[in-house]
């Protein structure tokens, strides 16, 4: 467990489902920054509102208007909302207007896409950032990886997750997933093109997160440039499991060499090298399943960017 004495930096969650619930539990259990001042939910019975009343975390079930009558509410620095799209532009709103930070875990994207090891520092003084997806956090630090030694012309990421870690939000949602995600492989990847595919696996036991990153490469690609490509990917592999300790490297990197073929997604020709990165994320288990990964690496990465943006902005100064 974080050393709770030190938590000196009030935060709420809104929405207690899944992944309001292992948010939540994440920052009592790991944070010695984060302090939870309030768990909102709009469900009276909800299990997450249970376990927070356990856990002497305040509740309210009556939403951010709840929030907003909370005593609490004052010393908050910090709202994670785990809610909707649709919810997130009214909570934005209040967010602003009460000079909070929005750390925004549903696809609204208001706010900058931030990916942790990747472009965090740079958007702290952001008061509202979007967490992309959870097959944008798992991939797009590779595809960025990759792009620090080399042009990325094309990326192409595959996300499979077990179909029972797939809730009513994430089906409700597909088409701003890939559309997200596609966004955030060239704005925060690199990449000159992208493209994202989300994969529900149906498999008994499920299976854990798997995700499969492509990058195409224009020119063949000398020894050292592969030397560093996998030096660089797999220095990025190790930032992200610093976080998130079921990420890792499922292979070796992979160069695939190819001549004169035609490339749709490009609409021409080209000769270069193709770059194959296979990764695996598996839960913490802290709330969820551990074969949860796409759940949990999006409750890790909200995690660390409000523990750095409360570092980054001083509010973990006594």
């Amino acid at each position: 467990m974080g050393d709770k004495e030190s938590a000196t930096v009030p935060v709420a969650v809104l929405g207690s489902g899944n992944i309001g619930t292992d948010l939540m539990i994440k920052i009592l259990r790991l944070s010695s920054t984060l302090q939870m001042a309030a768990m909102v939910g709009i469900d009276a019975d909800s299990d997450g509102l249970a376990r927070a009343k356990r856990l002497n975390v305040p509740t309210t079930a009556e939403g951010i208007d709840g929030l907003l009558q909370m005593p609490e509410f004052e010393g908050v620095r910090c709202i994670f909302d785990a809610t909707s799209a649709k919810a997130h532009q009214r909570h934005a709103a209040i967010a602003a207007e009460h000079g909070k930070v929005m750390i925004d875990l549903t696809p609204a994207a208001i706010g900058p896409y931030v990916v942790p090891p990747v472009n965090l520092d740079a958007l702290s003084d952001n008061d509202n950032v979007n967490m992309v997806t959870c097959g944008g956090q798992a991939t797009i630090p590779i595809v960025a990886a990759v792009s620090r030694v080399a042009s990325v012309a094309y990326a192409e990421i595959v996300a499979s997750i077990s179909s029972r870690s797939a809730g009513p939000g994430t089906r409700a949602n597909i088409d701003e997933f890939t559309e997200t995600t596609t966004a955030a492989i060239c704005h925060v990847g690199g990449a000159k093109r992208g493209k994202a595919i989300i994969v529900l696996n149906p498999a008994d036991p499920p299976i854990v997160m798997r995700d499969t990153v492509f990058c195409l490469i224009e020119g063949q690609l000398t020894v050292a440039e592969t030397n560093a490509i996998t030096a660089s990917v797999t220095q990025m592999a190790a930032a992200v499991a610093e976080y998130v300790p079921g990420y890792q490297l499922k292979h070796d990197v992979q160069f695939e060499r190819f001549v004169d073929v035609m490339i749709p997604a490009l609409g021409r020709r080209m000769t270069g090298t193709k770059v194959v990165v296979l990764l695996q994320v598996r839960g913490a288990a802290h709330y969820l399943p551990d074969y949860a990964g796409n759940l949990d690496i999006m409750t890790s990465s909200a995690l660390r960017t409000g523990e750095r943006i409360a570092e980054l902005r001083g509010w973990d100064r006594r």
